[in-house]
């Protein structure tokens, strides 16, 4: 079954492959995720499994959340996502069940969603990789200015104001990145690690989303169909 977990960023580091090659992984812990929700087709419209990860202190969640961790069996949990399931595939989970990274043996490449480290406000430069102005005689301290905007506003600047989209200053960072089909390298099932070729938006210690690629590439495509095919 195609499960999806959650776990936490534990940081970068190296392992070497049999033939001595460095390859730089991402360790991720992952799970134990516990299955909060079964969600079909009769009582919601679709079929999905809802999952929670991270146990807290009561009083840091609300009552309605505490209440349905119960019903699971579990303790108040920080974090929920439910990830779809094939019609009638729900059946396959049962309320309170554990899932943790053994549910991913056997997979090659899966997508990993963090969010990404937060810049705060910043300027056109650093936000957009502007160039800035002439750095000559002339220019006279605004070499890291954006330029004008006037061309993109409304005859003799009257009326709607800039176009949508115009890449302005602002806020920066802190928002959803998916990274996709990253090499499954070693799972340590004892420790619940899961250690996968390459960066992940966040830094560490950040919450994380991982799951079975959902788009391939066609040169791991290509892999994915001749391992089956060994089978």
């Amino acid at each position: 079954m195609s499960v999806t977990l959650l776990g936490k960023k534990i940081g970068m580091t190296r392992v070497y492959t049999d033939a001595g090659v460095s390859v730089p992984v991402t360790v991720l812990e992952v799970g134990p995720c516990v299955v909060t929700q079964i969600k079909t087709k009769e009582t919601d419209g679709y079929d999905a499994v809802q999952i929670g990860w991270g146990e807290i202190k009561p009083r840091n969640s609300t009552i309605p959340m505490i209440g349905h961790d119960v019903k699971a069996g579990a303790s108040p949990l920080r974090h929920h996502r439910e990830f779809r399931v094939a019609e009638g595939k729900a059946a396959d989970f049962t309320l309170g069940q554990t899932l943790t990274v053994k549910d991913l043996a056997g997979t090659l490449y899966v997508d990993v969603v963090g969010t990404s480290k937060g810049k705060g406000f910043q300027g056109t430069m650093k936000r957009w990789n502007f160039k800035g102005l002439f750095a000559s005689h002339g220019t006279e301290r605004k070499h890291r200015s954006p330029g004008s905007i006037g061309s993109l506003c409304s005859n003799r600047g009257f009326g709607g104001g800039l176009k949508k989209g115009k890449k302005m200053s602002g806020h920066m960072g802190a928002e959803q990145v998916t990274v996709r089909n990253l090499d499954v390298v070693r799972v340590d099932e004892e420790r619940n690690l899961l250690l996968v070729k390459g960066p992940i938006a966040g830094a560490n210690n950040g919450f994380v989303e991982v799951r079975p690629s959902v788009r391939l590439y066609k040169s791991k495509a290509a892999k994915v169909a001749k391992a089956a095919a060994g089978k």
